[in-house]
């Protein structure tokens, strides 16, 4: 049997349950919201996430760091300008991309 990776709209026709990675992120106003980790990317040997909320995916998404530390991964919010700056121009690439694949 083959192992598969599948994306929440990973269109493989396999009738299968997908596995969410969910997380609880409260917002600046104390809200908790449910996030689904939908992309990870790397730039400048740090690995990124972008989540999207739960129960409203056409939201815009957000972007954390992954940071690791004893063999433990969490999620860290990006406070640099320059960082966010960074990361936001590269996703707001990949995703004119993989629109761009989609309407192929």
């Amino acid at each position: 049997m083959t192992e598969h990776n599948h994306g929440a709209d990973c269109g493989c026709g396999e009738d299968h349950e997908h596995e969410e990675s969910v997380f609880i992120v409260t917002d600046d106003e104390g809200q908790e919201r449910e996030m689904v980790m939908v992309y990870t990317f790397e730039s400048e040997n740090n690995a990124y996430a972008v989540l999207l909320d739960r129960n409203d995916p056409e939201a815009d998404g957000v972007i954390f760091r992954i940071e690791e530390e004893n063999d433990e991964a969490f999620l860290v919010g990006i406070e640099d300008d320059a960082e966010w700056d960074r990361v936001t121009k590269i996703y707001e690439e990949i995703a004119v991309t993989e629109n761009a694949a989609k309407e192929e």
